[in-house]
């Protein structure tokens, strides 16, 4: 087999492959004396075919078969000769099969780039510093309260936020009742952002049996484009006005959140445990995230146009999960471009992830992988089933691995990088950030 390499452009390579026309020729010859044996035609009896005629019927066939399985197996002998690692499949351009001539083929493919990995000590690293407080916790009490509240005790008094409307309603554009402007009776939470602005906020104030007229104009990017931008008068009629009542905090209120004895404190102690995790989680978010823009912005790396294309068709994939798609939507619909800069994104980082891994050595540490599922497992009431059911499981156990290496990239980069602390609170430790890099990207080449 003779093998030439063609550098075309940036990551492409094309090889031309010759495969001698004896392997060929064997290899056909080999199937068609199978097929004399088996093949049943009219005329002849069985394994009495003449060759001339199994031949003539199965030689074409015979042929196609053998160059595709060829073509596959010599591809791969190729780019091994040539230490090469292919990023996608090739593009096969085969050229006319004759008996006894030698076979030969173009295969276009990119290869993987290679990557110098730069001085970490470049990359800057700001690391929040918090605490739970007393008064964190606190403020959490009564955020739970608020999320259990119920809606019993009407009041007589006017409607502020928080209340709940009983009422019905009738939307007019121009003086005409418009099509899914109209409710006759609905509850609406004041302040609770449901309604188009403006509307809930004209009926502060508001009492039981009381009607308003209100005003409001839909916003311009409205779904409904008939809509858009239109002066709308809405005569809302309350008919109640009920206001929230926060449940107590007593042993019947612990338990459901799984703490059954122990009372308030028992329940503080486990409100500030999750509430130290979920900081703990915030701080080492927030340290990896910048982490990946460091290395990001360190690395310039030319990027495989065959494993952004699947990148991109992850992201659709993944764009109609989380918008509830079904199975049966046909993901081209959805622009490439639309996920162009992500998916390059990702690529180019999860490239330099597998370089940082490769160059270091790097393996998942077997303690660090246990104490991760350890940890995961406390925020349940069974930790232990849990626990077994992770070290039972080895495709969840391997996603664990991968999150783990990822730790431990991410502490290899911090060995070197410039680290402060940025002291904070426990709110701005755990507000969001923008999202700013893109981890996830496949790391293995």
């Amino acid at each position: 087999m003779q093998v030439s390499v063609e550098a075309t452009s940036g990551l492409e390579r094309r090889l031309t492959i010759t495969v001698p026309a004896e392997r060929i020729d064997s290899e056909v010859n080999k199937r068609l004396q199978e097929t004399a044996r088996k093949a049943r035609i009219d005329g002849f009896r069985p394994g009495k075919v003449p060759m001339s005629v199994i031949k003539r019927r199965f030689g074409p066939s015979a042929r196609q078969e053998v160059v595709g399985e060829v073509i596959q197996s010599t591809f791969f002998e190729a780019v091994q000769k040539e230490s090469l690692n292919p990023a996608g499949m090739p593009s096969v351009e085969p050229k006319a099969v004759k008996d006894g001539e030698d076979f030969e083929y173009v295969a276009t493919f990119e290869v993987y780039p290679e990557i110098a990995l730069g001085d970490f000590s470049a990359i800057s690293i700001e690391k929040p510093v918090a605490e739970v407080t007393e008064a964190d916790v606190d403020e959490m009490l009564e955020t739970l309260r608020g999320q259990n509240k119920s809606f019993t005790e009407e009041v007589e008094r006017g409607a502020q936020e928080g209340d709940q409307l009983k009422l019905g309603f009738v939307g007019k554009i121009d003086g005409e009742v418009f099509e899914g402007g109209s409710a006759e009776s609905t509850d609406l939470i004041l302040g609770s952002g449901r309604m188009i602005p403006g509307f809930e906020e004209g009926l502060e104030g508001v009492k039981a049996g009381e009607e308003r007229t209100i005003d409001v104009t839909f916003p311009e990017n409205y779904q409904a484009e008939e809509l858009a931008g239109k002066l709308a008068q809405f005569t809302c009629t309350v008919s109640k006005v009920i206001a929230p009542v926060l449940p107590e905090l007593n042993d019947e209120f612990f338990a459901k959140f799984g703490v059954a004895e122990g009372g308030i404190d028992a329940f503080r102690d486990e409100v500030r445990k999750n509430m130290q995790r979920e900081l703990d989680s915030a701080i080492k978010n927030s340290v990896k995230n910048q982490v990946m823009d460091g290395l990001r912005t360190l690395h310039q790396v030319e990027i495989p146009k065959a494993l952004v294309a699947n990148e991109v068709d992850t992201l659709r994939k993944q764009a109609v999960q989380q918008f509830g798609g079904g199975q049966n939507i046909d993901l081209s619909m959805l622009p490439a471009e639309l996920f162009e800069e992500q998916a390059q994104k990702r690529v180019s980082l999860g490239l330099v992830v597998a370089e940082i891994v490769k160059s270091k050595e790097l393996k998942a540490d077997d303690a660090r992988v246990r104490a991760m599922v350890e940890e995961m497992a406390a925020a349940y009431q069974e930790p232990q089933q849990v626990i077994d059911w992770y070290m039972k499981n080895e495709q969840q156990l391997q996603e664990v691995r991968s999150v783990v290496l990822e730790e431990q990239v991410v502490d290899t980069v911090l060995a070197d990088a410039k680290v402060s602390e940025k002291a904070c609170s426990y709110k701005e430790a755990i507000a969001p950030e923008a999202p700013a890099s893109e981890e996830g990207a496949d790391s293995d080449q």
